[in-house]
C-alpha cells in the first residue's frame, strides 16, 4: 500500500524535472507520431484536458511525459473530493492534489476542480452527521478549505455532481443526503456558498447522458435544462455547465437534430460548456484491436462534429489517457470471441492504447480541436 510519505516522496522526485519527465519507449514513439491536443485545441480558442490520478503519474513516466505534453487543463480523478480529502473527521489528506497542482505550476497547465459535493464523494461519517443535524456549516467549513487552499490554481469547480435523476428522483432532483436534508434548494445554496470563497472562478454543474435520442436522455436533458433555466432566473452563481460525454456504442446513432438544440439552449442561458468526462463504452469486443479503435474514433468525430460547433463549448476533457487506467469494464452482455482474440479487456475508449501507444481517437481529437474535420 503506498502510504503518504511514500506517495509525497515518489512524485516529488518526478517534479524535480518536470519538463523532461522520462519517458517510455512506447509513449516516446507515441510522442512523435502525434501533436499536443492542447496545441491543436488552442488554434480555436479551447483547450484540451484530461482526469489523472497522482499516483498513477507518480509511478509511470510515460504517463506524465504524455499527460504534460498533450493536455493544457487537468482533472483530479478522486483526489479532490470530500472523501480523498477528509476520510476520516478532521484528518486531511491534501497530497496528492498539492503535488497535482505542482505539476500544473511548473508546466502552465491549469486545474479542474473536480468534484465539491457529490454524495459518493462524500464521507460516511459526513453524510451520517448531516442526517442526524441539518447543519450547513459542515458543508460550508468543506467548501472554505478546499476553494481557499486551491484559489487561483482551479479556474473551474464542479460545485455539484450529477444532480439530475429523472427516473427515481424528486422532481426530477437526485434524492441524494443533500436534497433530503436540504431540499431542493441545495444546489443555489453551494452555488452561493462557493461564489463566497472563489469569487473568480467558474462555477459549474456536471452530469451525463445528454448525449442519446432515447426517453432516458431525452427526459435527463429536459429536466437539465429546466435546471438551468430557474438558477438563471434566480440570479445564482452558475457560469457554466460540464458535459459528461460517456459515449456508448450500443445507444445507437448520436444525433445532431438531438445535441446541437440542447447545447445551444444552454448557450442561450450565457452558460459556457466543458466536455468534462470524454470516453467511450464498448459493447462488441469480438472484432480485432484496428476494427474496435476504428469505431471508437468515428463515435468520437460523431459528437465532436456536433459540439464543436457550438460556441459556448470551450473545452474537451478526456476521462484518463489511457485504455490501462479507464474505468470502463467489459460487462455480462457485452458480446466477445475470446476464443479468437483471447480476453478483450481493457476496453478501447482512450486516446492511448493501454501500452501507451496513439490510437485512431488521438487523431480525430486533434483534426476536430484544430478545426481540420478531415
Amino acid at each position: 500500500m503506498l502510504t503518504r510519505r511514500a506517495f509525497s516522496a515518489s512524485l516529488l522526485g518526478t517534479l524535480l524535472a518536470p519538463m523532461v519527465p522520462q519517458a517510455s519507449p512506447a509513449a516516446t514513439e507515441a510522442s512523435q507520431a502525434t501533436g499536443s491536443l492542447h496545441q491543436a485545441a488552442r488554434t480555436t480558442g479551447r483547450f484540451f484536458g484530461s482526469a489523472v490520478r497522482s499516483d498513477q503519474l507518480a509511478s509511470e513516466g510515460g504517463l506524465l511525459a504524455e499527460v504534460v505534453r498533450q493536455c493544457g487543463m487537468l482533472t483530479p480523478e478522486i483526489h479532490l473530493k470530500w472523501n480523498s480529502i477528509e476520510h476520516k473527521q478532521g484528518q486531511y489528506w491534501f497530497e496528492p492534489v498539492d503535488e497535482l497542482v505542482q505539476i500544473c505550476r511548473l508546466n502552465g497547465l491549469a486545474l479542474h476542480g473536480h468534484t465539491l459535493l457529490w454524495e459518493q464523494g462524500t464521507p460516511a461519517w459526513a453524510l451520517r452527521a448531516l442526517r442526524r443535524k441539518k447543519d450547513w456549516a459542515l458543508i460550508e467549513n468543506h467548501f472554505a478549505r478546499v476553494l481557499t487552499r486551491y484559489k487561483g490554481d482551479a479556474l473551474r469547480w464542479d460545485v455539484v455532481n450529477e444532480p439530475i435523476d429523472t427516473q427515481s428522483g424528486r422532481k426530477n432532483l437526485r434524492r441524494n443526503t443533500f436534497h433530503q436534508v436540504f431540499g431542493a434548494s441545495y444546489i443555489e445554496r453551494a452555488l452561493h456558498t462557493a461564489r463566497a470563497y472563489a469569487p473568480d472562478a467558474v462555477l459549474m454543474l456536471n452530469d451525463y447522458s445528454f448525449e442519446y435520442d432515447n426517453p432516458v436522455d431525452a427526459d435527463r436533458r429536459k429536466a437539465f435544462l429546466q435546471l438551468l433555466e430557474r438558477l438563471k432566473a434566480d440570479g445564482v452563481p452558475l457560469d457554466g455547465v460540464g458535459v459528461q460525454a460517456h459515449l456508448d456504442l450500443g445507444k445507437g446513432p448520436l444525433k445532431r437534430t438531438v445535441i446541437a438544440p440542447f447545447l445551444r439552449e444552454i448557450g442561450q442561458l450565457g452558460l459556457e460548456i466543458v466536455v468534462t468526462e470524454l470516453d467511450v463504452k464498448e459493447r462488441d469486443y469480438r472484432a480485432s484491436p484496428s476494427v474496435r479503435d476504428s469505431r471508437v474514433a468515428n463515435e468520437v468525430a460523431a459528437y465532436l462534429d456536433i459540439v464543436l460547433d457550438e460556441p459556448a463549448v470551450k473545452g474537451v476533457v478526456t476521462w484518463g489517457m489511457s485504455d490501462r487506467h479507464s474505468w470502463l469494464k467489459v460487462e455480462p452482455g457485452d458480446r466477445t470471441n475470446t476464443r479468437k482474440y483471447g480476453n478483450p479487456a481493457p476496453n478501447r475508449g482512450l486516446p492511448y492504447d493501454a501500452r501507451m501507444r496513439a490510437k485512431p481517437m488521438h487523431n480525430v481529437l486533434e483534426q476536430r480541436l484544430s478545426g481540420r474535420n478531415v
